[in-house]
């Protein structure tokens, strides 16, 4: 099993805050791991916190090439680029 499937199995079933409080007390111990950045950007991700999961994401690609944090990056920055103006002045 992956770490990042650990990680999931760890944080399943709890509340998306909960499951927060419980990546960032992992991550204190251990600021450089990809897969507990990109599990963590997930739930950031989930709970609407766009900029803190784009800004995970990115540091996960950074310390692991081959992460899914890699591709994760590169939608969210898809998301955030998209503009549509209907939307504005409909």
């Amino acid at each position: 099993m992956s770490q990042i499937q650990n990680i999931d199995k760890l944080i399943a079933g709890l509340p998306p805050e909960d499951a927060l409080a419980k990546l960032d007390g992992l991550m204190a111990d251990n600021e450089a791991d990809a897969a507990l950045l990109f599990a963590r950007g997930k739930l950031h991700w989930r709970l609407g916190h766009r900029a803190k999961a784009t800004s995970d994401y990115a540091a996960a690609a950074e310390i692991d090439p081959d992460s899914p944090a890699v591709r994760a990056l590169e939608l969210a920055r898809d998301v955030e680029a998209f503009f549509n103006p209907d939307l504005y002045n409909p």
